[in-house]
Order: C-alpha cells, then structure tokens, then sequence
C-alpha cells in the first residue's frame, strides 16, 4: 500500500467522527436548545439518551429476533445465488435462456410477495426469511454470472495450460477470478437485506428491530423510535465493518494491487 492510501485510511475514521458530531450539534441545537423542530415528533438527546438506555434490555432482545431472520436468509440467498451464478455463468446455452427472465424478475420488489408468501409457506417466520432471501438471492446471482463472464482470458488459458479443469478450474480459477463482483453483489445483498428485515419485521412478527421502531411509532414513542433507529444503524455499522474486515482478507491480491 502507497503512502496516499495509508493517509486515506489515517484520515477516514476523524472524519466520519466529525461529520457524526456536526450532526448530533445541529440536531441537538434544533430540538432541546431552540425547539425549531416539533419536540413531540423529534425529541431532543435530552429524551433520546434515557429512552435509549431503558430500551437497551428489549433493543438486545429485538437484535436477536432480527438476527434469526436475516443471517439464515442472506447465506441461503448467498449459497444459492453464488451455486447458481457459477452454473449459469459456465453454460452458456443455459445463460443465454435464463437470461431473459432474470432481467424480467430481479427487479421486482420482494416486498409485492408478501400476501402469496404468507398463503403458501406454512409459518410467518418462514414468510418473513423467504421476502428477505428473494431481496438478497438476485444480487448474489447477477454478481455472480457477471464475475464469471468477465474472467480474463489470460487465466482461463492459463489453467488450460497446465490441464486443470472440472472442480479444480472452478475453485481455483473461476471463484477466485469472480469473487471481486461477488463481493460487489455481497454489499448489495447486505443493504437489501436491511430493508427487507424492517418490511418482514413489519407484516409476520411480535419482535425484531423493525418491529421495535414501528409499535413505539403507532404510540407516538418517539425518543424510543429514535433509539431503536440508533442502535440499529450501529449494528449496522458493526456488521458491515465484519464484512469489510473479510473482504479485505478475501481479495488482499486484488485490493493490495489496486492501493
């Protein structure tokens, strides 16, 4: 790594600190200091603060309920997209076929299956990992074949050189020369994923994060629906610091080269 990247990194957490604090300060500055915002619907740190401490006991509770949601969806939409995604990807009859269809049906929104999925999958839980998963199984197998088709010739020539194919090809020629969009399709599932776990959270559970925010929020609870907002973009945040610590690990020939 260069000496501009090292600065980059040096500089990139004070920043974003910054930023955070300059926003805490307005937002403070038009609630409790000058009440230029409604208090009733935008509560000051002053309310923010204690709401959040008393919640913290049911804020845990709600972040485990949402956990048993989201990682089973996100790694069975990873599983499947990427199992698939190779398959398709290889085969290019059978891309050729699906690829219509694909483009036909990854941009529908998960959310607009909700009622056929609640009719036909026996348990609202199920219902609820089943809209989760469609939201992360579409970037996952659009990354995929599009990792696998833009692998350089170089190396598919190369692993033919020296007579390597079948699963061997695949796992050290294909998936590694892949797994850069893979990843891209990865940070997509995982904000998808997010925003589904609020919508099932919503429609087939008693509890979870997204549940939390909207029963404070028919109750007009609002330093309680700022706090449950709070503790989820912070485990939001440890989430994808997670994924960003393996991505670097992951792709260090890929990400070191390019510093």
């Amino acid at each position: 790594m260069n000496n501009q990247g090292k600065e980059k990194r040096r500089w990139a957490y004070p920043g974003t600190i910054l930023i955070v604090l300059a926003l805490v300060g307005i937002y403070e500055l038009l609630t409790d200091v000058t009440e230029v915002l409604g208090i009733l619907i935008f509560p000051g740190f002053s309310r923010i603060i204690p709401a959040f401490i008393s919640s913290l006991p049911k804020l845990f509770e709600s972040l485990v309920s949402s956990s048993r949601l989201l990682f089973p969806a996100y790694f069975l939409g990873a599983f499947l997209g990427i199992s698939l995604g190779l398959v398709i990807g290889l085969c290019p009859r059978v891309h050729r076929s699906l690829q219509p269809i694909i483009y036909a049906l990854s941009p529908m929104p998960p959310s607009m299956f909700t009622p056929y999925l609640i009719t036909l999958l026996p348990t609202f839980y199920i219902s609820s990992v089943a809209v989760i998963f469609m939201g992360c199984f579409w970037p996952f197998l659009n990354a995929t074949i599009s990792g696998v088709l833009l692998i350089e010739e170089t190396y598919l020539e190369n692993a033919d050189v020296i007579h390597l194919r079948g699963i061997k090809k695949v796992l050290f020629v294909i998936i590694p020369g892949a797994l850069p969009s893979i990843f891209q399709g990865a940070a997509t599932a995982l904000n998808f994923s997010f925003i589904l776990l609020t919508v099932a959270e919503m429609f087939a559970t008693t509890s979870g994060l997204g549940y939390f925010v909207q029963y404070n929020a028919d109750y007009m609870a609002y330093d309680k629906v700022l706090a449950g907002l709070i503790f989820m973009a912070l485990y939001i945040v440890f989430l994808y610091t997670g994924f960003t610590f393996i991505k670097k690990k992951a792709l260090f020939w890929c990400l070191n080269r390019n510093s």
